[in-house]
């Protein structure tokens, strides 16, 4: 089930960039420094109460190009699309104004929970400053300070309360993908021929994801498979689908919702950042990887045409080592019918456990080929691993001291894992934990 949405809306310069950080907190600092795996600030996971949900700040989305009170609404257009409750943000220091009442008439016909926060109330004789904003007619506005941390919590108090209590039932047989990607790589293209491959359609049912159609299909071996449609997720939205950071924004929202994601590339265009971008979340995320270079019909090949670009993108997405590729045509159906199989096949890599013992073994078998390293005269000890989750695998390694354990160690007992047990197309993780 995705997580519920709160969209961070507002005028320039009322701090909705400082609340969105307060409010994500630890969750968005860098956890692993990798290259080649972007962050960007427009989008994140929070947690309050125990509820977790997903942030958006749309004053991040990149409207540049419009003029001032158009980039404003357009926005608020993007939270109402997007979001399960809209946190609207106005400064107490300038009081209510134009550009104000034009988001609070947009939002107040959205039929969306709103919330009122009134930032920079850095002090309590200011909040006898804010009742003016009662005028907006969106209920009690809620005195907040984003650089100070103030009354945060109590907008997220109210936020959860119009989260929905009800629990969407996973069907533990059910492989959940998508397909992400840059405009005009053929994501539609694809979904309509793999649809069209002799599958037995069981049933198209509205997306938790706005205008996504998700359509669940069988394979002939009677694999389950639930396809989330970025592809169709478009709306109004023709104005905001040109930018970067929104199409990124809608990937990530895909990523959230799937097991397994295809990372679609076009042929003929070559590998972009913004595919290092997207790619890179779904990495972040522990998803399982298939990168589908798709449009191969219309390459002109020689000898080695398919080995330079598959070296290619080995050298770009360096990150992404474990990812299968696949070159396929859309419009000539080239290899689509190893793209179920295939996403099969990684399916069962990320649910696949290890026992303890052979573990070991190859843990054991790894030191011995390469001794653990020392630092500051400390050498580092491993004394045993075991596995404690899946999708994606996830590997306790207990030592003497954490921070003997460096990232080069790990990603060699990564690799010796990885060549003992596969593990195709889905990443793995292994925590150095001190041993009690």
């Amino acid at each position: 089930m995705a997580n519920p949405t709160i969209a961070i809306v507002g005028r320039p310069n009322v701090g909705k960039s400082t609340i969105f950080n307060r409010i994500a907190g630890e969750r968005i600092s860098i956890v692993e420094d990798t290259p080649g795996v972007t962050r960007d600030r427009i989008y994140a996971t929070g947690e309050w109460l125990g509820r977790e949900f997903s942030i958006i700040d749309t004053g991040g989305i990149d409207l540049s190009d419009e003029p001032f009170m158009e980039q404003i609404k357009h926005q608020a257009e993007i939270a109402i699309e997007e979001a399960d409750v809209i946190v609207f943000v106005a400064s107490g220091r300038e009081g209510v104004t134009d550009a104000d009442e034009l988001v609070a008439k947009i939002l107040y016909r959205s039929n969306k929970p709103v919330i009122l926060a009134v930032n920079k109330v850095d002090n309590p004789e200011m909040r006898n400053e804010i009742y003016e904003f009662y005028s907006l007619g969106l209920g009690d506005p809620f005195p907040i300070s984003g650089s100070h941390g103030l009354g945060i919590g109590d907008v997220l108090d109210e936020a959860v309360k119009h989260f929905s209590t009800e629990i969407e039932e996973e069907d533990a047989d059910t492989i959940k993908f998508s397909l992400i990607g840059r405009p005009n790589v053929g994501k539609s293209s694809l979904i309509n021929a793999i649809l069209g491959e002799d599958r037995v359609i069981v049933s198209e049912i509205e997306g938790t994801t706005r205008d996504a159609i998700d359509t669940r299909f069988e394979s002939e071996n009677g694999q389950k498979f639930l396809m989330i449609d970025t592809a169709g997720m478009r709306k109004r939205g023709k104005v905001y689908e040109s930018t970067e950071k929104y199409s990124v924004m809608r990937a990530m929202r895909a990523i959230e919702r799937s097991d397994i994601v295809l990372m679609v590339l076009n042929a003929e265009e070559g590998i972009r950042e913004q595919d290092k971008k997207v790619a890179g979340y779904a990495h972040e995320a522990g998803r399982g990887i298939i990168i589908v270079v798709n449009k191969w019909d219309t390459i002109e090949k020689e000898t080695n045409t398919m080995r330079d670009f598959e070296e290619e993108i080995r050298e770009e997405f360096r990150y992404l080592d474990y990812a299968p590729i696949i070159f396929v045509s859309a419009v000539t159906k080239q290899r689509l019918n190893k793209l179920p199989e295939l996403i099969e096949l990684v399916s069962m890599n990320q649910n696949l456990r290890i026992p303890s013992a052979l573990l070991n073994d190859v843990v054991m078998d790894a030191i011995a080929i390469n001794p653990t390293p020392t630092d500051k005269g400390k050498r580092l000890k491993v004394f045993y691993g075991t596995q404690v989750a899946i999708k994606p695998p996830t590997f306790v390694i207990f030592v003497n001291e954490e921070e003997l354990m460096h990232f080069s160690y790990a990603r060699f007992l990564e690799n010796q894992i990885r060549k003992a047990f596969t593990f195709e197309g889905t990443p793995i993780k292994i925590i150095p934990r001190r041993r009690k």
